[in-house]
């Protein structure tokens, strides 16, 4: 079920279909598959997401992390259409279906983590992140992406509480990235997380 967290190649059979997410302020039809995170419907912790989370203190580039199908990244940039979002993952199956998705906006660009160029900085970063994928590939996740927040930059992350938002708060806290939680619905945290202060330690953990 979580094939989708670490599999470039899924081995689950294609079987298209696709989900429409509707929010107050977007309604948009989008491809999916098997094979890929919540392929058969929106997840609830990304709606909530959608729903909850603002857009950072400033303009700048914004990141949709672990992307599957890109229902975070097509609407942030449904939302700002002259803003370039950007949506990685490293599950070629969901690349392919958000590239396909994002076919008709201008402002989307769509790869794996190392197509994306190391003097880009995100004033926004956005993800439902791999929780149940382990504490080594979550960690990993934040110490390369977290530190390429651009000054005033937020990252804003779901995480159940029964998946362990709180500990996960508290860890990136410890590694000097400020972090409060925004809101709670239905269990759901949503983490706004800042730019790590230049005292603190940093773990590649």
């Amino acid at each position: 079920m979580q094939e989708h967290y670490f599999t470039a190649d899924p081995s689950a059979p294609s079987r298209p279909d696709t989900v429409r997410v509707v929010l107050p302020d977007v309604d948009l039809t989008l491809a999916t598959d098997r094979g890929v995170f919540s392929g058969a419907r929106l997840d609830r912790g990304t709606r909530i997401l959608l729903e909850h989370a603002p857009m950072p203190p400033r303009r700048g580039p914004l990141l949709d992390l672990g992307c599957g199908y890109g229902p975070i990244a097509l609407t942030l940039a449904t939302r700002r259409r002259r803003l370039p979002v950007w949506a990685v993952d490293v599950n070629d199956r969901a690349l392919e279906l958000t590239r396909r998705n994002a076919a008709a906006l201008g402002n989307v660009s769509v790869g794996r983590p190392e197509d994306v160029p190391d003097d880009v900085e995100f004033a926004g970063i956005y993800s439902n992140p791999p929780i149940r994928s382990g504490k080594g590939v979550l960690h990993g996740l934040m110490t390369r992406w977290l530190p390429r927040l651009a000054p005033e930059g937020r990252a804003y992350l779901v995480v159940h509480k029964h998946l362990g938002s709180d500990s996960f708060a508290d860890w990136l806290n410890a590694q000097g990235w400020p972090t409060t939680r925004l809101t709670s619905v239905q269990g759901y945290r949503i983490l706004e997380v800042g730019c790590s202060s230049s005292e603190a330690p940093r773990s590649s953990a």
